[in-house]
């Protein structure tokens, strides 16, 4: 198995691959590293990010030599996971979400913002699962909803100029801007703070002018944040792109 995934592994923008000792892997090829780094998300899946200078080969190998950590770390997030329980979930930008016992699971109540989750059995891995999965669909309608429009906001508010923007469920990162200036939102932001939501908005605006984050990036994101472009990216760095 590990031979049949070096052997997929090819230099693309990203590549999934299954280990049967680890699980999913995204290997990510990342503008800003410096060097490999593993994360280990909430759901146990691994990302590998990279610079563009190391193969997607030798960030595999870096990857299986790290192997037997990396396991005892997916054993340990497992402890971490909040469990499901009966009563309040979250409460989102749009919409109030409760579990509740119920015989099937699903939703089956939704009533002026108020949204009810029906679960049959509270502890199992597939019951998270669909919760998880109802949650993205909140948080991608309430994305489609507010993202696109403040972004124009903010745009415009600061003289920036972009090509289109889309929403995604992005597990990489944020936000992103192509070399066409599109946009790229992650409907997971909707779970963040609004300040740190701007702050992600004006970091991809800023992008339409400066591709890289070098010296000119952090001057102008300083500008139009008040000097705090550092400071709210390590608060972004607090939060997670997964659902739960």
């Amino acid at each position: 198995m590990v031979y049949l995934a070096l052997f997929l592994l090819k230099r693309m923008s990203k590549k999934v691959v299954h280990f049967k000792s680890i699980g999913k892997v995204t290997f990510f090829p990342n503008r800003i590293s410096k060097s490999i780094k593993i994360s280990i998300k909430p759901d146990k899946s691994v990302l590998v990010s990279f610079p563009y200078f190391v193969s997607q080969k030798k960030a595999a190998a870096f990857l299986l030599e790290n192997e037997k950590l990396i396991i005892q770390q997916q054993k340990k997030s497992e402890t971490y996971r909040s469990p499901l329980k009966e009563g309040l979930l979250t409460k989102t930008k749009m919409h109030t979400v409760s579990l509740q016992k119920g015989s099937k699971t699903g939703v089956t109540d939704i009533k002026d913002g108020n949204i009810t989750i029906y679960i049959e059995n509270f502890d199992s891995e597939e019951t998270r699962n669909i919760v998880e999965g109802i949650m993205t669909e909140i948080y991608r309608f309430e994305a489609q909803q507010i993202l696109p429009k403040r972004l124009e906001e903010l745009a415009q508010k600061h003289g920036f100029r972009y090509n289109k923007v889309t929403v995604r469920n992005n597990k990489t990162n944020w936000g992103s801007c192509s070399s066409k200036n599109n946009i790229s939102l992650n409907l997971q932001m909707m779970k963040l703070p609004d300040e740190l939501i701007d702050y992600i908005l004006l970091h991809e605006l800023v992008h339409t002018e400066e591709k890289n984050h070098g010296e000119r990036f952090w001057k102008k994101l300083n500008l139009i944040t008040g000097n705090r472009a550092r400071e709210l990216t390590h608060e972004v760095k607090k939060y997670s792109t997964y659902s739960l």
